[in-house]
């Protein structure tokens, strides 16, 4: 097995994604071509597995459609397992710049930080949430920001590096949850210890395929989250067993 512990992995969960995957891998190889790939096929049921494969990335194909909680979960584990010093989750659709990543990785070397997330709200390009779902967001980053002792903007954002200590804790506590592995999973590394901040990133429109939750849909999630924040919230800090050793 090779020495990974100073590599960089890239994890693409993928469910349904032929019509952009191939184009997001290409853009990520010219990104960071120091990098290794791997795709996550969440049990698609179009060619992203046979793209992928054909792709020269590192394919886990999952029996079941897990979600993307459960697809990362599976990446952590593959990364933890090999050693990687770092991974970053990027989105299959298009939305993710992997021209971002080594931004990520500077301020993870600048701060000492576990977690790196690509924040959309933090003064860098023109996305934007309206109505209920941006009022939710500001309180889930306002609460968020005392939680992990950070100034947070955009704690629901899925583009984020982790490095060797929090791969080890999301390889075996992540939650699979819609939103719950962006909003849980950021009060599960801070009872950790874990240290969380964020960087400025542009988020792009999605480049095809079909979004896995509707407006309807997120909204009810995002109320899901709210209750899945304040159960996370109501367990005592305690160091992880897994981060004991280190």
């Amino acid at each position: 097995m090779p020495d990974r512990s100073d590599a960089l992995l890239v994890i693409i969960p993928a469910w349904n994604e032929e019509a952009t995957l191939a184009a997001v891998i290409a853009e990520t190889r010219a990104a960071v071509p120091a990098a290794d790939i791997l795709v996550v096929n969440d049990c698609s049921r179009d060619a992203t597995s046979r793209l992928a494969h054909a792709a020269g990335v590192f394919v886990l194909d999952l029996a079941l459609n897990l979600g993307v909680g459960g697809a990362m979960r599976a990446g952590y584990k593959y990364a933890g397992r090999l050693g990687y010093a770092h991974t970053v989750q990027l989105d299959a659709d298009g939305q993710h710049d992997p021209a971002e990543i080594p931004h990520l990785l500077a301020a993870a070397t600048a701060e000492a930080a576990d977690i790196v997330i690509g924040a959309r709200f933090a003064g860098k390009g023109d996305y934007e949430a309206r109505g209920p779902r941006y009022w939710s967001m500001k309180v889930l980053a306002k609460v968020l920001s005392r939680v992990t002792r950070a100034k947070l903007t955009d704690t629901t954002s899925g583009f984020k590096l982790c490095g060797a200590r929090a791969i080890a804790l999301f390889g075996v506590d992540y939650p699979a949850e819609y939103l719950g592995d962006t909003v849980e999973a950021l009060v599960i590394a801070a009872r950790a210890g874990l240290k969380v901040t964020q960087v400025p990133v542009a988020m792009r429109p999605r480049a095809g395929g079909t979004p896995s939750h509707g407006p309807l849909k997120s909204a009810l999630f995002l109320a899901r989250a709210f209750f899945a924040l304040l159960i996370a919230l109501s367990r005592p800090a305690r160091r992880h067993p897994v981060l004991e050793a280190s």
